[in-house]
């Protein structure tokens, strides 16, 4: 097995694991701890708050070791943190609880940063959007698969096996890796951490392409991680529906995320970059609208297409904004400025959390939806009104000006 095959491998089983928690802890929040909305957010945000703990300082390790040696800690730490979950659910301690998926957190931040550090040593610049698609896939296809089962299975009696299910996933990815050969590659220039930090964030903050693609990606996750505590109590309280129904939109989500990570894999080299860099931001502005006339009683005619609107145009945009920043990033710095672009598409997921709690403790879930649409809405203008626009071919891409 070559190595991207060992790592779209591993892949599976650590975005398996990714999802179970993604999906179950607000699901689990209310039934095993019947927890409000603002307890609710709270557990969202300790789950996403390791790619803001963990995005930048993990991005100095990743250009400082051995990939191989990180992929496998990464492993490890995914494997204690959902463990501890597990563990924690069968005490019903609920601060343990979160702590633990904050810890699984960091394993899978790190492993991510690690992954798409490495895949451009494997493969040629025009290899680079269908390697991408290949590794994103396994998200996808989690995102679809593990909230179908869990719509299934998941219950107050089922919620510790989940976890343990997870705590599985990220051992066999601790197996495939170990057998992964040393990368060798460029390390970065000697300085110290913060001098690091800031070229790094600076090339980010400076650059024409990576400064929009950054603000694009805060806003859409600003609204993911809202929708995420939001519809949960919005199912029960103004759908009036089981709070199972979350688990079948995000299934929703994950086909649609299988479907547009496979169509991107297939048009990546014909279709010019900005189509996606723009459609995708747009998919979800619509998508979040629709939202907003949700039926009561029969939510699902409206709900599941809206989630694969959610989940069809930014997967594409996902794979090919991997692929601009890997093909304008200096080698030495890809771990820096993949870290400092993570957390612009994760970090600011606990944030969100904490601010979807609020508005709908504090007025109603349905206002946090609308807060959702003018997030997912401002995602898409960072986008269209930005060079983004006249990024029409990889091979010109390095000839655009920096700033």
């Amino acid at each position: 097995m070559s190595p991207i095959s060992r790592l779209v491998m591993s892949a599976r089983f650590m975005y398996a694991a990714d999802q179970i928690a993604l999906v179950a802890v607000p699901i689990v929040a209310l039934l095993v701890f019947d927890a409000p909305a603002a307890v609710i957010g709270i557990l969202v945000a300790c789950q996403s708050s390791a790619h803001l703990i963990g995005s930048i300082p993990f991005g100095l390790v990743v250009d400082q070791f051995q990939l191989r040696s990180i992929v496998i800690t990464s492993t490890l730490l995914a494997l204690a943190g959902f463990s501890a979950a597990a563990l924690a659910l069968t005490a019903g301690h609920i601060s343990l609880f979160g702590l633990a998926i904050a810890v699984a957190g960091l394993g899978i931040v790190l492993y991510e940063l690690a992954a798409f550090s490495v895949i451009p040593k494997l493969v040629d610049s025009k290899g680079l959007g269908p390697a991408n698609a290949r590794v994103s896939l396994p998200r996808a296809l989690a995102a679809f698969l593990v909230p179908l089962v869990l719509t299934l299975l998941l219950s107050a009696k089922t919620a510790t096996i989940t976890f343990w299910v997870a705590a599985a996933s990220a051992f066999i990815a601790l197996i495939i890796v170990r057998t992964m050969p040393t990368v060798t590659r460029a390390q970065s220039h000697e300085h110290a951490i913060l001098k690091r930090l800031s070229i790094g964030g600076k090339f980010v903050l400076q650059h024409r392409l990576l400064r929009p693609i950054s603000l694009c990606a805060i806003f859409w996750n600003l609204a993911f991680a809202v929708l995420l505590v939001v519809l949960v109590p919005a199912i029960v309280e103004v759908y009036a529906s089981h709070p199972s129904l979350f688990a079948g939109a995000m299934a929703a989500f994950g086909i649609a995320a299988i479907s547009g990570i496979w169509v991107v894999g297939k048009i990546a080299p014909m279709v010019p970059p900005c189509v996606i860099l723009i459609g995708g931001p747009a998919s979800s502005a619509i998508a979040s609208f629709l939202l907003l006339v949700v039926p009561v009683r029969t939510p699902e005619l409206v709900l599941y297409p809206a989630f694969f609107f959610l989940g069809f145009g930014p997967s594409m945009w996902l794979v090919i904004q991997n692929t601009v920043r890997q093909l304008v990033t200096p080698e030495d710095m890809l771990g820096r400025v993949n870290a400092v672009i993570q957390t612009a598409i994760y970090g600011v997921r606990p944030l969100g959390a904490l601010l979807g709690g609020f508005i709908a403790s504090t007025w109603s879930p349905f206002a946090g939806i609308w807060v959702v649409a003018i997030l997912f809405s401002m995602s898409f203008l960072s986008a269209f009104l930005s060079a983004l626009r006249r990024v029409r071919d990889y091979e010109t891409i390095k000839a655009l000006p920096e700033t």
